[in-house]
This record gives structure tokens, C-alpha cells and sequence, in this order.
């Protein structure tokens, strides 16, 4: 990578999405920060990596010493400042909530190097709401990648009227190095492409099940069986977070202010129950008696 200016990465949040977007970059050859305030989430996601990298290693998919040097690459820390303030390219994948990530980026900018590039892993929020928190926003974008991201082969690269070419050229080429089929999008829009389509599909697949038209587990077999989708509607919000979920619809019914874009009853309900899918044991399903493979 001697001829490519990013050679430090820092990926902001430890959670689902952050910790393996983290190993990506480790794997990529970056050297790399994961970033929490909680210590806990910092330990849970290395025991978490090093179980899935254990698997890749034992099926054959990379080397142990690919594995350990990976490792070697990558670091956690609590600290905000200590993470990003010789990052050359910074991965936001908090809360979707935007005035956290206002808050992060308002830090960030503090904190990280003037040549850094911001990107937000966020699945709905586009970075021109978030840009003004800065004064880069020729250098913010959106770089949003797919649950889990060690498995799904796409990331939605998504310009604002001031992200330069520059930024986008060289998200793209991150992208690459992390060995992800990226998708540049010129022309923002909430939700982008990928969660757009498979909101309304969500939103249908509820509005069936409310209805009294079909259980929820006959729906996932429908579109299992029928659609030749991979997992059902009500499988996939479970495995992706059912909160999640809410907050995508959430924050798209806050800018667009259609009712039609308000999150269904059910998925409020259980988001205040927290009963949130596959990470707390009962969303749709109940997990609590099954294996969770990895």
C-alpha cells in the first residue's frame, strides 16, 4: 500500500456493525482502531473476532498467521482521541440516531488529522445532515456496509453535494481494499438503494401480518420458498436488530413526516420490551432455547 495515502483507520462504535468493519480493515492490511466508550463492548467484540477468525482458520479461509497478523493491525481503545488523531480515514458505525452521530463528528473534528476523511456507515441517514458538524464536508460521505459485514459482499458509497471526488475515489478504493464490491451513489436520498427496497418489503411483510392475512413464520417461508430469498422478512429483523430496524423507519419518518413512514405499533412494542431479535434472545423468535451460529 505504499502508493495509497489511507494507511490508518479508525472505526468509531464496537457493536454489531463496528467490530467486524474494524477486522475488514485489519484484514485489508490498515492498521486499524475500534473505538468505544464501553469497555465491555471493546472486550465483547475481540472475543467475538478472534472466535470468528478461529472459524476462518479452521475451514481453510485464510492462514493463521494471516489471522494473528490481522490482529497484530488491529487495536481498541476507549478513547476518541487516542483512536482517531492519526487516522487518516475514519468509520463511524454508531447509534442510528442523528444527533450522536452530530456529536461524534463534532468530536472528530477536534480530534482527527485536517486531511482525514469522515464516513458514515449509517444505513439511512445521509451525510449531509451530518456534514455541517464538521468543516471538511468535501470530505464526508456515506460508506454503508450490510449486517454482518464480514460475510456480505456490498457497501453503498454515497456523495452529498460537497463530498468531492476525491473523497469518493478514494471510499471506493478502501472499499476495494477490503475486499467489498462498492456501489458509488451520486444523489442522495434516505435509505439509499438497498434499504429502500427492502423497507417496503418490510413494511408489506407487517402490514400482512397485522392484517390477519398470514403468520409471520408462513411469511418467511413464502419469500423463502416462493422468492427464493435467503431469509425471510421477519428472520432478517431479527438478525439485523429489531431497534435497528425501528430507527431506520424512525429517523425517515422524522424527515419525511408521512404517516405512512411511521414504524408499525409491533416494532415499537417490542423495541420498549426490549425483546430486539437474535442479540437479546427473543425478537419474532425466540432464540433463547436455539445455537446462535456465528
Amino acid at each position: 500500500m505504499a502508493d495509497f495515502k489511507v494507511k490508518r483507520i479508525c472505526v468509531v462504535g464496537a457493536g454489531q456493525m463496528g467490530h467486524q468493519i474494524g477486522m475488514l480493515s485489519a484484514l485489508g492490511g490498515f492498521h486499524t482502531t475500534v473505538q468505544d466508550l464501553s469497555e465491555s463492548a471493546l472486550e465483547k467484540a475481540e472475543v467475538s473476532l478472534r472466535s470468528i477468525m478461529k472459524k476462518w482458520v479452521d475451514k481453510g479461509r485464510i492462514t493463521g498467521h494471516e489471522a494473528e497478523a490481522a490482529f497484530n493491525r488491529l487495536h481498541f481503545t476507549t478513547s476518541l482521541e487516542d483512536a482517531s488523531k492519526d487516522a487518516d480515514f475514519v468509520i463511524e458505525a454508531v447509534v442510528e440516531k442523528l444527533e450522536v452521530k452530530r456529536q461524534v463528528f463534532e468530536q472528530l473534528e477536534r480530534f482527527a488529522p485536517s486531511h482525514a476523511i469522515f464516513a458514515s456507515n449509517s444505513s439511512t441517514i445521509v451525510s449531509s445532515l451530518i456534514a455541517d458538524a464538521t468543516s471538511r464536508p468535501e470530505k464526508v460521505c456515506n460508506m454503508h456496509f450490510f449486517f454482518p459485514p464480514l460475510v456480505m459482499d456490498c457497501v453503498e458509497v454515497v456523495m452529498s453535494e460537497k463530498t468531492s471526488e476525491e473523497t469518493a475515489e478514494t471510499t471506493l478504493e478502501v472499499s476495494k481494499r477490503l475486499n467489498r464490491t462498492a456501489l458509488l451513489l451520486r444523489k442522495e436520498i434516505s435509505g439509499f438503494v438497498a434499504n429502500r427496497i427492502l423497507g417496503a418489503l418490510h413494511k408489506e411483510a407487517i402490514n400482512l401480518y397485522e392484517s390477519g392475512i398470514a403468520d409471520f413464520k408462513d411469511i418467511d417461508i413464502i419469500c423463502k420458498k416462493a422468492l427464493n430469498h435467503p431469509i425471510g422478512p421477519f428472520e432478517l429483523m431479527d438478525l439485523s436488530g429489531i431497534d435497528v430496524c425501528y430507527f431506520v423507519m424512525q429517523q425517515r419518518f422524522e424527515e419525511t413526516g408521512n404517516p405512512e413512514d411511521k414504524p408499525p405499533s409491533i416494532l415499537e412494542d417490542k423495541v420498549k420490551a426490549g425483546n430486539l431479535g437474535r442479540k437479546t434472545g427473543k425478537g419474532f423468535y425466540d432464540y433463547q432455547k436455539q445455537e446462535i451460529k456465528s
